[in-house]
């Protein structure tokens, strides 16, 4: 939403305002500490949303968690897309996060993350609903 200036006296000078409201993606879901990590690898050809459940890599690559690639112990920061080549992103390494706003992969249950997050200090939460208050 932008709100006009209106000019007054003969000022050449007219500054923009916006207004702008912050809706929350409500991924965060409490108070404990987060500790991200702001230069995780990840390998070429992906393209993740911000709450995507990761796996670290024998090489130290993130990936999507799947029941077979590895232990889940990270959640995306930041959307991350690596189609051009390998980039860098942010991952939370521990944390609160709401369950309904994680992105699993379909082979991996919501139960089956919750434990395996958990030894890493990353607790899911249960909520009402993830949707927009709007």
């Amino acid at each position: 939403m932008s709100t006009p200036v209106t000019p007054i006296s003969d000022n050449p000078f007219q500054p923009g305002m916006v207004s702008e409201t912050y809706i929350p993606d409500q991924l965060i879901a409490g108070d404990f500490k987060l500790v991200t990590e702001g230069q995780a690898q990840f390998p070429a050809g992906l393209q993740l949303k911000r709450g995507t459940v990761l796996a670290q890599q024998t090489d130290g690559t993130y990936a999507v968690a799947t029941s077979g690639n590895g232990s889940p112990n990270a959640i995306l920061a930041d959307n991350v897309d690596s189609t051009a080549g390998p980039v860098t992103g942010g991952v939370y390494l521990t944390g609160e996060f709401n369950a309904r706003a994680l992105i699993l992969d379909p082979s991996l249950t919501l139960a089956a993350a919750t434990l395996a997050l958990r030894s890493w200090s990353i607790f899911v939460k249960p909520s009402v609903s993830a949707a927009d208050p709007t």
